[in-house]
């Protein structure tokens, strides 16, 4: 029977990963919420967003939250030096995306230029019928 495992092998268990999902995308909700003005929005925005992150924490998305941290600060820092301070909730929110969006392209090149070196057989030794003498 095949059953969901953790990181650690235990069904049930919240890993790291979970947690990490949610805070990352409480925490884009919340900024996207924060553009309709109202309370409600940010509320439920976040709502949706530690939902998200903790499901996409359950399969494993380490590096897929990495890459939308890292572009969060790379687009609320970049909208900052070019528009000020306004400007830097929707440059994170947006450069998390596109964060998120490169990290999934960069996972996907990676494993396949890992899976085309596996797939290399190594080169064996000429055998007596290839060379005859």
């Amino acid at each position: 029977m095949l059953r969901e495992t953790t990181m650690h092998g235990q069904y049930g268990r919240i890993t790291l990963d979970m947690l990490l999902g949610a805070v990352v995308f409480g925490i884009v909700g919340a900024a996207i919420g924060y553009y309709f003005g109202t309370a409600a929005s940010i509320a439920i925005a976040t709502a949706v967003g530690l939902t998200f992150g903790f499901l996409i924490g359950l399969l494993g998305g380490r590096r897929f939250f990495i890459s939308i941290v890292c572009g969060a600060l790379l687009g609320g820092g970049l909208a900052g030096l070019v528009s000020g301070t306004a400007a830097v909730p929707l440059g994170a929110a947006s450069g998390g995306a596109v964060g998120g969006f490169l990290g999934v392209q960069m996972g996907m090149l990676v494993e396949i230029w890992q899976q085309s070196r596996q797939a290399q057989p190594a080169k064996s030794a000429p055998s007596n019928i290839e060379n005859p003498q």
